[in-house]
């Protein structure tokens, strides 16, 4: 019970503040995430990387050309780079992927350029190391 009433309070700030429909919804998601349920590819983690990353990380984009990796795909994610995979399924402290959006990866930090910090939102970074965390699924 607990947990709804602070779900529905971070929901109700953000609709105060008259917040996006994009923002109120991360808010739920990283809400989601932080209860420990199942965090989603198609919905969760997908829009992410196609909001944030894919103008890079597509073919023909400078992500791809340097690096091999594809993030248009859940195929593409999980095949990786030319040096390797990038996520470890079940473990987010090792995977390359969690590593670059925190900035663990030798200083490497992505997305580049996306802010002043040139890093995601917090709540964006949690949904995906949890997602990593929950085995990486395809669902």
């Amino acid at each position: 019970m607990k947990s709804k009433v602070m779900s529905c309070c971070v929901i109700l700030a953000a609709i105060s503040f008259n917040a996006s429909a994009e923002t109120i919804s991360a808010a739920q998601n990283a809400m989601k995430a932080s209860k420990n349920s199942e965090v989603s590819f198609k919905n969760d983690i997908q829009p992410i990387l196609r909001d944030h990353c894919v103008s890079c990380h597509s073919q023909g984009g400078s992500g791809v050309a340097k690096s091999g990796l594809d993030l248009t795909t859940y195929e593409g994610l999980m095949r990786g780079t030319v040096y390797g995979p990038v996520v470890v399924p079940g473990n987010s402290d090792t995977s390359t992927f969690t590593k670059l959006l925190t900035g663990t990866n030798k200083g490497l930090k992505m997305p580049m350029g996306l802010n002043a910090s040139g890093t995601l939102d917090n709540q964006y970074i949690l949904l995906m190391r949890n997602w990593v965390k929950q085995g990486a699924k395809n669902n």
